[in-house]
């Protein structure tokens, strides 16, 4: 199995910025892609990056375009999400989590996760 570990989160004001780390450990051969996703308090949780981890191939949800940038680092077995201009919307829990699967946005088709770190954005 694939074992993760989210960290980087935080209290930030609005505008500011927070750059997540999610490290991979255990039996990663055959993870193709790697995505965060989060979710606040009351509401399901909600798809925002993902990257492949060969190609570096990205895609994001709407509400983070141009705002969040996923990378990842294949030596470190290491994902990132580098947050800017941070809206009290971004407040939730970020998940980090891996899929055999390619290219998805669904949460069903993520086969690991991380236990999630708090990203909070105040006014």
């Amino acid at each position: 199995q694939v074992q993760l570990v989210e960290s980087g989160g935080g209290l930030v004001q609005a505008g500011g910025s927070l750059r997540l780390s999610c490290a991979a450990s255990g039996r990663t051969f055959g993870v193709y892609t790697m995505g965060w996703f989060r979710q606040a308090p009351g509401k399901e949780r909600e798809f925002v990056a993902a990257i492949s981890w060969s190609a570096g191939t990205t895609y994001y949800a709407d509400s983070v375009k141009g705002r969040f940038a996923i990378s990842r680092d294949n030596a470190k077995n290491t994902v990132y999400l580098q947050m800017i201009s941070l809206k009290p919307e971004d407040t939730a829990v970020y998940y980090c989590a891996v899929t055999q699967s390619i290219m998805t946005t669904q949460k069903r088709s993520y086969d690991y996760w991380g236990q999630g770190t708090q990203v909070t954005v105040s006014s």
